[in-house]
């Protein structure tokens, strides 16, 4: 290894002033540089960190709402087969009253039924007396017949028997 000498070294023959001047002036420089890259590079991570943050929050929000969504369907599930059990016990009641109601129906039937037997039987009598009493009154039509015919021929037969015998 070769030594270097002062004379040879150019920052012996740099008074000490300028030297140091320009030494702060490029430290502070190079310093500056390096801060500004660490803030610039710190403020991306910051930036990073706070996105991730929020998509932690968004995500555990979207979780939350989706627990909450789930308990509302379940709480409507609930609801609506209680709903259902409802109308199957109406629908259950209803259809009991339609049962009772086409027993009290099948039983006006049997009487109306039974009416209309009665009144048909009432009916055929009443057509056997209307059926007698058109035997008697034909009876009572050919006998006032045959008696106004007989007074007829008896009357024009009058006045031939008043000639035979006066």
């Amino acid at each position: 290894m070769t030594q270097i000498s002062s004379s040879n070294n150019p920052f012996h023959q740099i008074p000490p002033e300028v030297l140091e001047n320009y030494l702060k002036g490029y430290i502070s420089s190079f310093i500056r540089e390096e801060l500004e890259r660490f803030v610039l590079t710190n403020e991306q991570r910051a930036k990073e960190l706070s996105l991730m943050e929020r998509v932690i929050k968004v995500e555990e929000e979207l979780k939350s709402l989706r627990e909450i969504e789930s308990a509302r369907f379940e709480a409507m599930e609930k609801r609506f087969e209680t709903l259902q059990r409802e109308m199957n016990a109406r629908f259950e009641a209803m259809e009991k009253r339609f049962e009772t109601m086409e027993k009290r129906f099948e039983a006006i039937d049997k009487r109306f039924e039974a009416l209309q037997r009665e009144m048909n039987a009432r009916f055929e009598a009443m057509d056997k007396r209307f059926e007698a009493m058109d035997k008697r009154f034909t009876f009572l039509q050919w006998f006032v017949g045959i008696g106004f015919s007989a007074v007829l021929g008896l009357t024009s037969l009058m006045p031939l028997w008043l000639k035979l015998f006066h």
